[in-house]
């Protein structure tokens, strides 16, 4: 593990930086997750920094490059999706701030148990959403704008890179034992309906007003080309996120996919 910051240049990117207008339609919509759930994961760590003892001193030290990851995340996709708020999405902003506010009351009013296994979920949620990316969406990445791919795939690398940071911390704070693995599973089920459910909305908006412009073929055409999307998405994960439910679960043995470990040697 290790903090790249990389200097991408959003001035030339356009909304529709893919060739399939609701492939990069749904991808912009998740951009708008690291926007708020990065803030609030440097601040569920910071916290398991602060309660674990000295005998972790090796995950204290992954969780500090841990966060400073995140808030590179954080800032890319801000830039990102500024561009997204000037072309014509302006109201993507009223679907965050729900969304924004949800982590606020997480911290206000939840455990740090409830924290951190939701964090844990997010970061499975994560890896699994690297390992499509780089190894089953070539045929929606043939052709896309470059700078907006290797946002995609610089980001959803390091997801990948540091993908048991969350868990370690969790098994640190709450063991292996049989409550810890329900909790855990519940806290991932409950993150993939919350994140899955704000993205849905904001994706829903997006291609919304793309469609304004369709004629009713064209409108037909765009919804056939989601639905496909979807379930190619939803295919590739579902065999991946299943894991994460088996009690043996162990992110650190997961093996990247080709083109991570080439594609991160780029950005330092």
């Amino acid at each position: 593990m290790k903090v790249r910051q990389p200097a991408f240049d959003f001035s030339t990117i356009r909304p529709h930086w893919a060739p399939v207008r609701e492939f990069a339609q749904s991808y912009n919509a998740f951009s708008t997750v690291p926007a708020h759930i990065e803030p609030y994961l440097v601040k569920v760590m910071m916290r398991v920094k602060d309660t674990l003892g000295e005998k972790h001193s090796a995950l204290r030290d992954n969780i500090e490059i841990f966060n400073k990851q995140e808030v590179q995340h954080c800032k890319q996709h801000v830039a990102f999706n500024k561009m997204l708020y000037r072309s014509g999405y302006a109201g993507m902003q009223a679907l965050e701030k729900p969304y924004r506010d949800d982590y606020a009351s997480f911290l206000a009013n939840r455990s740090l148990r409830f924290n951190v296994a939701y964090c844990e979920g997010f970061e499975a949620m994560g890896s699994a959403a690297g390992q499509v990316f780089f190894e089953e969406l070539e045929e929606y990445l043939e052709g896309a704008d470059q700078a907006a791919v290797d946002l995609w795939k610089w980001h959803l690398a390091e997801e990948f890179e540091h993908r048991e940071v969350c868990f370690q911390a969790y098994k640190a704070l709450y063991g292996g034992g049989p409550f810890a693995y329900l909790y855990r599973v519940w806290a991932f089920i409950f993150a993939v309906k919350h994140i899955g459910t704000h993205t849905a909305r904001v994706a829903a908006y997006l291609n919304d007003v793309d469609r304004e412009a369709m004629t009713p073929e064209q409108r037909e055409e765009s919804i056939a080309r989601q639905k496909a999307l979807k379930g190619k998405i939803s295919q590739a994960s579902r065999k991946r996120l299943l894991k994460v439910l088996s009690p043996f679960y162990d992110p650190g043995k997961m093996v990247p996919s080709p083109g991570m470990a080439a594609l991160l040697a780029r950005f330092g």
